[in-house]
């Protein structure tokens, strides 16, 4: 995780949970973590349907697409013609009870580009499991268009999967999301022979 608001997020949500695969949606407190609100977002997920919807949203994300997102699907964000398919990062996260964290290229409909970094943590709510995912969308630098022209087209450049251990993590292609998005990440000098975790073909990463 390159952007302080992925750690310090991630670490609210390793002392919330304990020993759980995920805490509960009740037991995030928004005054905990006002600092990283403008970049948080809760999806609601419907596993059967294979659909994430956006329930929250902070300022700054809204502000990236330039408008409210409460409502809309999280889907929607990556364009109308995406190059990947969100949904794969969905079933990771609620599938495995896994934090994901992905870098993203956003695109407005004038070419500005936009370096951001997604991080996505599954929750369990009212007791059940694959039913919300908290996260943050985070500028690495926010650039001086932000908030008049909105981002229209995402793509993933970057995957990594978040293990237990997270000098363990797992990084894989950002190509396992599908569609033209580049894969070639340097192989790590300690790598093993990778093996597969769901539709994924994982690569262990190198000590942190």
């Amino acid at each position: 995780m390159k952007h302080p608001t992925s750690r310090l997020l991630h670490s609210y949500w390793e002392r919330l949970r304990g020993a759980r695969a995920a805490p509960e949606r009740s037991e995030i407190e928004p005054g905990e973590i006002r600092n990283l609100l403008a970049d948080s977002l809760i999806l609601e997920i419907d596993m059967a349907a294979r659909s994430a919807g956006l329930r929250l949203a902070g300022t700054r994300v809204c502000a990236l697409f330039g408008r409210e997102l409460k409502g809309e699907s999280f889907a929607g964000l990556w364009g109308t013609e995406p190059a990947a398919d969100p949904w794969r990062l969905i079933e990771i996260v609620a599938g495995d009870t896994v934090g994901v964290v992905a870098g993203l290229r956003g695109e407005t409909a004038r070419g500005d580009a936009i370096d951001l970094e997604l991080l996505l943590l599954p929750l369990r709510h009212r007791g059940r499991t694959q039913a919300r995912v908290l996260g943050s969308l985070s500028p690495i630098a926010i650039p001086s268009w932000l908030g008049l022209h909105p981002v229209e087209s995402l793509s993933a450049t970057t995957l990594r999967v978040l293990t237990d251990r997270p000098e363990r993590a797992l990084e894989a292609p950002a190509a396992a999301l599908g569609g033209g998005i580049p894969g070639g990440l340097p192989r790590p000098a300690n790598d093993s022979a990778p093996f597969r975790r769901g539709h994924l073909l994982v690569h262990r990463g190198g000590r942190a």
